[in-house]
């Protein structure tokens, strides 16, 4: 089997899968059957237009509150155009490209199930778009989190049809240029195909799991840095033994202090006596706290491959039951209440951060007050720890959750909705600033253990550290720290050693 590409169709798509898609940059292709399927789907609408007179909503009736209103078969195709049109009503940032990719595969993987109605060539193109990076210019405003994502699922398939614009060869340009460059014909869009395009969670599903990847390796990162700082602040051990853990077996918990077990075997610092009997919780409780985010990943995870393994457009066809039905399957709720919880159980993990960061510049346990030589004409760490309160604090405001907000659209036909899309992108930047916090407490934790020495760590956290330092030094007087700051995240982001 290749591993140059995701083969996306009925069969399960897991979390590894969807990691390796991003990170390898993988390109995507429906399966024989998935084709059949599409195919399959197709004809049966197709016949059941021509034989039937009956109101089908979004098929041949209006959208929304003007579900009641029937369109004249001649005017099907420009139905579909005018729901794109219209629809593609984003505002705010441009969503990232790689976000757009994960939107684009996972659209294709939806409709790939043969319950959409789309045409083969619609879902050809959106693989041609995936693979050969022509990626549609999306904005993070305008998602209710129900009814679909419909604006950024709109902006995402306006290029389709010719319009919007791309980024393509490097370049932000109109659609319609790059699909002359590509030789791409616009697709003429069949009865319904333009709702099964923007109805659908994909939006929320590929921000959700952009942040489970980034939140995955933030999570072991947390681990590494933790125990760093563990022997940095020079802990008493005995939290971490496992028989603690037996006792009250959450697996994030387990995990956590098997984890800081591992990373710190062989440490003369860890093995030596120490003068205090306890430490303070932000080290003695790792593994509950720790290990309790790690949980909560899990279980929003699972969420989020149960979504990107379903159907979510409206309505759905069934072609061996004889039947479309229209239903709610594009509704977020699911997402945004996991969502929410995610973006609270990763600010903890940076809240916990910034307090370890703010007792190894305060002075104890035979640590120079703000890590550094000379305090008073030097400020050392003083102010990094600001930078992680403040960060901190932000993520605290961020995690008011969206899920429990609710406006009414359309006429009040659309009476309730999850607000899952601003749970995502919220969510997006909380771990992001949770890698902000995590790599001041690095710097300031590789600070401390420098003034351990010549006892050493252990020989795991040993060889973190002198890559580490490699990138930046020992701070003997006071300098810009900001650059510090920056290619610390930079080390977190690309050191490949974990």
């Amino acid at each position: 089997m290749s591993y140059n590409y995701l083969p996306l169709d009925k069969n399960h798509t897991d979390f590894l899968q969807i990691k390796n898609l991003l990170a390898h940059r993988q390109m995507v292709s429906i399966s024989f059957d998935a084709h059949s399927r599409i195919v399959k789907c197709r004809e049966y609408l197709d016949q059941k237009m021509r034989d039937s007179d009956a109101l089908i909503y979004g098929i041949n009736t209006g959208f929304g509150f003007l579900q009641n209103v029937r369109i004249d078969k001649e005017q099907l195709t420009q139905l579909q155009v005018n729901l794109l049109k219209s629809h593609a009503c984003g505002l705010g940032e441009e969503v990232p490209h790689e976000i757009v990719k994960l939107m684009l595969a996972l659209k294709i993987k939806s409709l790939s199930y043969g319950h959409s109605g789309v045409q083969a060539d619609t879902v050809n193109r959106l693989m041609d778009m995936h693979n050969n990076d022509v990626l549609p210019v999306i904005y993070t405003q305008g998602s209710l989190g129900a009814s679909g994502d419909l604006a950024p699922l709109s902006h995402l398939c306006l290029p389709l049809i010719g319009l919007g614009e791309v980024f393509f060869e490097g370049k932000r340009m109109p659609a319609a240029t790059a699909l002359k460059k590509m030789n791409w014909p616009p697709i003429s869009l069949q009865s319904k195909e333009g709702l099964a395009l923007i109805n659908g969670t994909q939006f929320m599903t590929s921000y959700g799991l952009y942040n489970l990847i980034k939140a995955d390796r933030l999570m072991r990162w947390a681990n590494v840095i933790a125990a760093i700082s563990f022997d940095a602040f020079d802990c008493v051990p005995d939290p971490l033994n496992e028989n603690i853990h037996r006792v009250r077996s959450h697996n994030g918990q387990v995990n956590t202090a098997a984890s800081l077990r591992r990373l710190l075997e062989g440490s003369e610092i860890c093995a030596q006596k120490k003068l205090q009997v306890q430490d303070p919780y932000s080290f003695r409780c790792i593994p509950q706290v720790h290990g309790a985010t790690e949980d909560t990943i899990d279980y929003v995870q699972a969420i989020f491959i149960k979504e990107i393994n379903s159907v979510t457009d409206n309505p759905n066809i069934f072609p061996d039951e004889d039947i479309i039905v229209s239903g709610g399957n594009f509704h977020g709720q699911p997402l945004a209440l996991g969502l929410d919880f995610l973006c609270i159980a990763m600010s903890e993990l940076g809240s916990i951060s910034e307090r370890r960061t703010y007792q190894l510049i305060s002075g104890q346990h035979d640590l120079p007050l703000f890590l550094v030589k000379n305090p008073g004409l030097h400020s050392g760490l003083m102010i990094p720890q600001y930078t992680a309160a403040g960060i901190a604090s932000e993520n605290k405001q961020l995690c008011t959750p969206s899920s429990v907000d609710s406006i009414p659209s359309s006429n009040n036909q659309e009476d309730h909705v999850s607000m899952g899309a601003n749970g995502a992108v919220k969510c997006k930047r909380v771990i992001d600033n949770v890698e902000k916090i995590l790599a001041i407490e690095l710097i300031t934790a590789v600070q401390a253990i420098d003034f351990r020495r010549p006892l050493k760590t252990s020989p795991a956290l040993e060889t973190i550290i002198a890559a580490f330092r490699e990138e930046i030094s020992f701070n003997d007087a006071d300098r810009l720290l900001h650059d510090d700051m920056i290619k610390a995240i930079s080390f977190i982001n690309t050191y490949e050693g974990l």
